[in-house]
């Protein structure tokens, strides 16, 4: 999906992408959901999402779209005391965490290999969902002036 031509290299159609695309790998693996319904709340919620929000907010577009995602399955709301609040706020700190040590320039798509590939390992670790999950590697790197190289974790030498 992210090769389109539709797609930026960096951009806040990502905040919706990349949580859609867990939404939808998600329902392939449990097939619980309402998946038009999942995408449709998910599109209510990141169509207000700026881009440059890692910069400005120090909150990446991605890992916020993945959160929400996870929260729509979940049903999580801002009163919910069940275990998914929590594990939301957990997810989100760990991928933030992740990218911190990593650094900048921004990348939208690094970001979102990693909001996801750890996604498929948390909610293997927190629900016993398996999920597939290849190692991604990063086919961007040339159209990406900021291309980080080998710092990143999902460059491909070419």
């Amino acid at each position: 999906m992210m090769k389109k031509d539709f797609i930026n290299i960096h951009g806040p159609e990502h905040h919706f992408l990349d949580g859609a695309v867990f939404l939808v790998a998600y329902n392939n693996a449990v097939g619980k959901i309402d998946i038009d319904k999942s995408l449709d709340t998910l599109e209510k919620r990141t169509i207000n999402m700026p881009g440059a929000m890692c910069a400005y907010w120090g909150v990446c577009g991605a890992v916020a779209s993945v959160a929400s995602a996870l929260s729509i399955v979940h049903g999580t709301q801002p009163l919910s005391t069940d275990e998914y609040y929590k594990h939301n706020m957990e997810y989100t700190s760990v991928v933030l965490n992740k990218m911190s040590k990593i650094g900048g320039a921004r990348c939208c798509k690094r970001n979102a290999f990693l909001s996801l590939s750890y996604a498929v390992e948390f909610v293997k670790e927190k629900y016993n969902v398996h999920m597939e999950c290849e190692n991604p590697q990063c086919d961007f790197s040339a159209k990406n002036a900021q291309c980080l190289n080998l710092k990143c974790p999902f460059y491909k030498q070419q």
